[in-house]
């Protein structure tokens, strides 16, 4: 049973033009292509529909709320979510990039190999290494996604910030988003509606030979398929890279169930059909465990999971995202976007 009234956010939303719907399968919403079903959910396509969305959400608190965009970063349980979910989409006519002298305005529902590409295409640079992350710029955003050298917090400037808690759409300067390794202060009610990010001058065929570089490096180290990239955080400076030490237990080719730690590279975990979250979980635990016998350092989930029980989120949470700077950043943020906390 849910704990809030379905019918009535249900009903609020279909008033404002929205298309809310009930038991929706998550399977095919996230790269792994695994997980229950939201007790809600709406699909937001555009500037206006998301405006539309948080002022029928900040009059009903009592919803547990998430935002989802690509799903390339996000594992659901095979419980599902007992709340809405709200899928954030490209339309045709936002999927587009604006340049104002060194700043490139994007959609937070674009992703980030079509941002890579058009900034090349307008001819700026900086943002190249965007072509190998198959997120959103809004997930981006909340994680601090990085690679190659280079993360969200090196380029961005600021953002336009949606509250699905307090209704309120602010423009908020990067400096204020909490940004740190692979985390922010960027809470799972907030929409990122767009970003503002810095580039350079730069001549489109080294912009294009840098993006070829990153796409072939990919091909070459990381697998395909059904998986979420990286699974678990790299830990402290010297303690050497998750990938590493869980290559160094031999457990490339470990599988439970239709869930394997990929041969390819240790850290990412594939998919296959008939996997469920549970597999997955189980193969995270059982990695996790290993590598504590066998060298000491506690591996963390940078994969979100959505949905469990306290007791997973409680073994996998990165520990760093609750340090007291990171707790101040989200209250700090939380009071800008007009929440409530206690």
């Amino acid at each position: 049973m849910s704990a809030f009234d379905v019918e009535a956010i249900e009903a609020h939303l279909i008033a404002v033009g929205l298309a809310p719907v009930r038991n929706r399968s998550l399977l095919n919403l996230t790269t792994y292509a695994v997980g229950g079903n939201a007790t809600l959910s709406v699909t937001v396509s555009s500037q206006l529909s998301i405006r539309a969305l948080v002022e029928v959400t900040a009059q009903h608190p009592d919803v547990p709320v998430v935002v989802i965009g690509r799903g390339s970063n996000t594992l659901i349980s095979d419980q599902g979510f007992d709340g809405l979910v709200v899928f954030v989409s490209a339309s045709a006519n936002e999927a587009t990039i604006e340049v104002e002298e060194n700043i490139v305005n994007v959609a937070g529902s674009v992703t980030m190999p079509v941002l890579a590409r058009r900034s090349v295409k307008a001819g700026r640079g900086g943002l190249e290494w965007c072509v190998g992350i198959p997120g959103s710029v809004g997930g981006a955003v909340r994680m601090n996604a990085g690679g190659h050298g280079a993360e969200m917090v090196d380029s961005l400037v600021a953002v336009e910030l949606a509250s699905l808690k307090s209704g309120q759409s602010l423009s908020v300067a990067a400096s204020e988003l909490g940004l740190h390794f692979r985390g922010s202060a960027v809470a799972p009610h907030h929409i990122v509606v767009s970003a503002q990010l810095l580039t350079v001058s730069r001549e489109v065929a080294d912009g294009q030979k840098e993006i070829d570089d990153v796409v072939s490096w990919r091909r070459e180290h990381q697998p395909g398929g059904r998986n979420a990239g990286s699974v678990f955080v790299n830990p402290a400076p010297g303690a050497g890279s998750s990938g590493a030490l869980i290559d160094a237990c031999g457990l490339r080719g470990f599988a439970i169930g239709g869930a394997q730690v990929s041969a390819k590279h240790a850290n990412f975990i594939q998919a296959s059909d008939g996997a469920t979250a549970q597999d997955i979980i189980s193969v995270m635990s059982h990695v996790q465990d290993v590598v504590q016998q066998q060298h000491g350092v506690l591996l963390r989930s940078e994969v979100c999971l959505l949905g469990f029980g306290d007791d997973v989120l409680t073994r996998f949470a990165d520990p760093r995202h609750s340090d007291g700077d990171h707790v101040t950043a989200s209250r700090s943020l939380a009071h800008v976007m007009g929440e409530s906390r206690e």
